[in-house]
């Protein structure tokens, strides 16, 4: 068996944070575009409609696999590919936050739906419980 010389594996990497600072906000430059997660299709794939309103195909790069888990509703940053029109690679997620101020600067429009944290019973009401009767004889 061989002797464990590192600091343990991906395990202990699983419990850090090291990026919940305040980080600057990255504009879209020529050749990116804002687009929001439509689907996840595996295999490091999804599927994103961006902003100028075409559908694409995104493929994650390597830096954000497995580091930055992308989900459905995401607004992400795109870099689109001179050669396929239909296909673009993720640079970046924005956060919940960041993708609010985004919309406050005007760069994403007013019609982006940001994924608000919902909270389920905060607006509990009696009418939406549903009551079965016993039923005594089977």
């Amino acid at each position: 068996m061989p002797k464990n010389k590192g600091k343990g594996g991906k395990n202990r990497r699983r419990g850090k944070n090291e990026n919940e600072q305040k980080r600057e906000i990255i504009f879209k430059e020529d050749g990116q575009e804002y687009a929001q997660v439509l689907r996840m299709l595996g295999n490091g794939r999804l599927e994103a409609v961006c902003f100028d309103g075409t559908k694409r195909l995104c493929h994650i790069r390597g830096k954000l696999r497995k580091k930055v888990w992308v989900n459905q509703g995401d607004i992400v940053l795109i870099g689109l590919r001179d050669y396929q029109d239909e296909k673009a690679d993720v640079i970046m997620k924005y956060t919940a936050d960041e993708a609010r101020s985004l919309k406050a600067y005007g760069e994403l429009p007013e019609s982006a739906k940001i994924n608000e944290t919902e909270t389920f019973g905060e607006d509990f009401n009696d009418d939406d419980v549903v009551d079965f009767d016993e039923v005594d004889n089977i």
